[in-house]
């Protein structure tokens, strides 16, 4: 396992490398002149050609390139062109916002799925099961901007039960934080509930009808101790997997939902910063959403790792 471990640490080091890689030469495909942009479309083509020498901009890719990279492994990201901040402290603070409304919704989403997965794939094929499914099916055609303007309708304006912007006033406590979030974490939750519902329903079903599953309940096992000790163990695994990758996609994916809820976090910050071709900004925060996501799918790995002995046989492990 330790091996595993360290083995999964390099890939992430060498994907951050290429994603590194591959987000600054973007950057260089992008349209606009970043003199233009910060000046204005009436500025002087000579004073856009030297605010563009005080960025470097004039100076070859590879070589501003590597000019960045060798910031980030001293700590300094650089300097935002349009907000003029240390790009560090800014996309860290907003990329904490968007774990924190992250988090919320895979607290909202994880258990409601599996344990609705449980009972339709228990009863499959049953009234429970198609509502299940069909309420999937609806949840997974609505695209979030609807379910968000759904809710802000319905528990934001007519019945006022919860907030319409999601960043609660300064100084606000836990409960109140969680308040605000709770409509935008909710929008993002139905519309991964589709997904999630359907592996681990499917898995729940292929596992009751696995022959270790017959046995166990020959042997006279009560029905609640064969789902929590056999089936739900390998129907879960596939789950796991999914779960690791839809975190790359909850943090870095909710530009919608944060314009939506007017939330600042980093989707809406590297939203602007592809607009204004603000790179340092942009190929900042790039990173730190390759980040967590490879953080994520490792931690996933490893707990597949840890249910799954065939793996852990198959690395070596105990």
């Amino acid at each position: 396992m330790l091996r595993y471990t360290l083995r999964r640490l390099l890939m992430l080091g060498l994907t951050l490398v290429v994603a590194s890689l591959l987000v600054f030469a973007l950057t260089t495909v992008l349209p606009g002149d970043v003199g233009r942009i910060m000046l204005g479309p009436f500025a002087d083509e000579a004073a856009v050609a030297q605010v563009n020498r005080e960025l470097g901009l004039d100076q070859p890719v590879v070589q501003r390139y590597l000019d960045w990279v060798g910031g980030v492994l001293r700590g300094d990201w650089g300097h935002s062109y349009t907000l003029e901040a240390p790009v560090l402290p800014l996309a860290l603070e907003r990329l904490g916002r968007s774990l924190l409304l992250a988090g919320l919704a895979l607290a909202l989403l994880i258990p409601t799925a599996l344990a609705a997965a449980v009972v339709a794939g228990r009863r499959a094929g049953g009234w429970l099961d198609r509502t299940g499914s069909i309420t999937a099916l609806v949840l997974s055609a609505m695209p979030e901007f609807v379910t968000g303007v759904l809710l802000i309708m319905v528990f934001g304006v007519m019945l006022g039960w919860l907030p319409v912007q999601a960043l609660p006033p300064e100084g606000s406590g836990l409960p109140e934080t969680l308040r605000h979030l709770l409509m935008p974490a909710l929008s993002l939750a139905l519309l991964l509930f589709a997904y999630l519902f359907r592996m681990a329903r499917d898995g729940m079903i292929t596992e009751l009808r696995a022959d270790y599953t017959r046995t166990a309940v020959l042997k006279g096992l009560p029905p609640g101790v064969v789902i929590r000790r056999h089936v739900l163990r390998n129907a879960l695994l596939p789950t796991v997997t999914v779960i690791g990758a839809q975190v790359g996609w909850l943090v870095g994916g909710l530009v919608v939902v944060e314009s939506l809820f007017r939330y600042p976090g980093i989707g809406g910050l590297i939203h602007g910063a592809a607009l204004d071709k603000d790179i340092p900004l942009l190929a900042g925060c790039a990173l730190l959403i390759t980040l967590v996501y490879a953080l994520a799918n490792m931690l996933a790995d490893l707990v597949y790792a840890a249910l799954n002995p065939k793996v852990r046989r198959g690395m070596g492990g105990r």
